[in-house]
């Protein structure tokens, strides 16, 4: 038996032939209920071979990855999820896949803690295009994913500016006390790790909706949502501290916060501006005093974002 992320989770056999028609069926029985993009949670970990990393083992991995694709079509997306060096993201798109954009958390974390945006730029650039941002999911901040994107000693004062800038992020949290030994993931919300400030927090949801690819927006961060230590400490599950549970009544008064009525400003632009076309192009430009601009393009449709990366400030111009 292999059990990847503990002894309650066995892995499956992916060579097994009742594994195959596992997969087959239960794809099929998802594209026949209206799915058109099928998340692979973990999906490097999915093929074993003796001597080797078990992880995106090759060519296993994509021969897999491939077979389930097959299995669908051209009509729904298969995505696969995987938290590691950039690179690995890159192999993935270059087969002609979607890939998840799990550096722009951290990445702009640096920007706005620091007021330095080379780093978050020189990504931005090299992103490509086909993938879905995120700067929160219902896991923990990931730190592996910024290896050589960032360099190591700033990789480290951001995770230490996380807990002593950060409302309620504390190191604790990250360890077996809370049965968490992710010590690539921070948890806490995004929101709290900017601090709990409006300002910050609306700029790295601006940078979001600015940079290439489809943002993907988790629901605590819809609604900047602070860490939750109540469902933490109750659960000692470290997660659960970006998990939390929302009452009908309490969203009814989330969305009336001037910070979530800004983000849905920015989403509504996003979804809605011809700027924003997939196939568009970004220019991004930084500068020692904070400026920060990024501005997309599609045939004549333009839209910009100027931004001053140490006192938080912003504006958003289009055509």
């Amino acid at each position: 038996m292999w059990c990847t992320f503990g002894e309650e989770q066995i892995d499956i056999n992916v060579k097994s032939e009742r594994a195959q028609r596992f997969f087959t069926e239960t794809l099929e029985n998802m594209a026949a209920n209206g799915a058109s993009i099928i998340r692979l949670d973990a999906f490097a970990y999915a093929c074993k071979r003796a001597g080797g990393s078990c992880f995106f083992e090759q060519p296993d991995t994509s021969n897999l990855l491939n077979a389930m694709q097959d299995v669908l079509g051209a009509d729904i997306m298969v995505l696969p999820e995987i938290h590691e060096h950039y690179t690995m993201q890159f192999k993935v798109s270059e087969m002609g896949y979607w890939v998840y954009d799990f550096a722009l958390p951290v990445l702009t974390l640096h920007a706005l803690y620091s007021g330095d945006g080379q780093y978050l730029k020189r990504w931005l650039d090299m992103s490509p295009k086909h993938q879905f941002t995120t700067l929160d999911t219902h896991d923990g901040l990931g730190i592996v994913d910024v290896k050589d994107l960032l360099p190591d000693d700033q990789t480290d004062w951001v995770k230490e500016k996380m807990f002593s800038e950060g409302a309620n992020v504390k190191k604790i949290y990250n360890t077996e006390a809370y049965n968490n030994l992710d010590i690539y993931q921070v948890n806490t919300t995004y929101y709290s790790a900017l601090g709990n400030d409006d300002a910050a927090y609306d700029l790295a949801r601006a940078i979001q909706m600015f940079a290439k690819g489809i943002p993907m927006v988790y629901y605590v961060g819809l609604l900047a949502g602070k860490n939750d230590l109540e469902l933490l400490e109750s659960t000692k599950e470290g997660r659960n501290i970006n998990r939390h549970y929302y009452s009908k009544e309490e969203i009814a008064g989330e969305v009336e916060r001037p910070v979530v009525k800004e983000l849905l400003r920015l989403m509504e632009l996003r979804n809605t501006h011809p700027a924003f076309d997939i196939e568009g192009e970004l220019e991004v430009t930084c500068s020692e005093d904070g400026t920060f601009t990024m501005r997309r393009t599609s045939g004549d449709a333009w839209a910009q974002l100027t931004a001053n990366l140490k006192d938080h400030t912003y504006e958003v111009t289009h055509s």
